[in-house]
């Protein structure tokens, strides 16, 4: 018996641990990063619109830029070495373009120095995967 209910608590700890342990990018962002998020796109919304259906601006309307093709809204006309590139846009690939565009993507059109600072990069990354769903 005594060996019954110690594997019977070894796997409703196992359970608890994995119910209560969810990967990062499964949780919604805290208020404080949403809010920093959203301050840094600031710098981005006189040319990018986030909404569904949103009209593209200087740059492209960002709706489901997570998971899209670098340069695979039909309606934009990209630079060739946005459209050509191949990039899949991740939290990584966005997060390595916000750093410095015109060195992630030489060639690119964007007029936008970057974002040099971790924090905001992750916060603004955020703001973007929930405004882009």
């Amino acid at each position: 018996m005594k060996k019954l209910i110690s594997v019977s608590a070894a796997f409703a700890g196992l359970a608890l641990s994995m119910t209560v342990i969810a990967p990062a990018s499964a949780q919604a962002p805290d208020e404080a990063t949403m809010k920093l998020g959203q301050r840094v796109f600031l710098m981005c919304r006189s040319c990018h619109s986030t909404e569904k259906d949103g009209r593209h601006k200087v740059g492209p309307n960002l709706n489901g830029v997570f998971g899209a093709k670098a340069g695979s809204k039909a309606d934009f006309k990209y630079s060739d070495a946005v459209a050509k590139s191949g990039i899949t846009w991740s939290e990584e690939t966005i997060n390595e373009w916000l750093t410095k565009p015109k060195d992630f993507l030489p060639g690119n059109k964007m007029a936008f120095a970057g974002v040099p600072k971790e924090p905001d990069r992750k916060a603004l990354i955020a703001y973007l995967k929930y405004q882009t769903k």
